[in-house]
């Protein structure tokens, strides 16, 4: 793997019992599959661009989610529910 240019998957949101906040996005980066390789990238900037390429949000990695491997990131506007599912760039 390259240091730049990591790929990641939009999971899901973070979501509570009653509520979800679109700021803050699961990510599964490809290839990693435990929590001490994921805290590497903790602290990486993420970008993830519409399909279409009128739009693009920036973000931050700010935590690992659980044991597999998976990353919370918070982007500077919410992302739209279309993105759950889409590519996202680690820089």
């Amino acid at each position: 793997m390259s240091s730049v240019g990591h790929v990641a998957y939009v999971v899901s949101y973070r979501r509570g019992s009653n509520s979800q906040n679109e700021r803050y996005v699961l990510l599964e980066i490809e290839g990693v599959r435990s929590d001490s390789e994921a805290a590497r990238f903790v602290g990486r900037k993420v970008l993830w661009r519409s399909p279409n390429g009128k739009l693009s949000v920036r973000g931050v990695i700010v935590r690992v989610h659980g044991c597999r491997g998976r990353v919370v990131a918070r982007f500077r506007k919410p992302l739209p529910g279309q993105a759950v599912g889409t590519q996202v760039t680690i820089l």
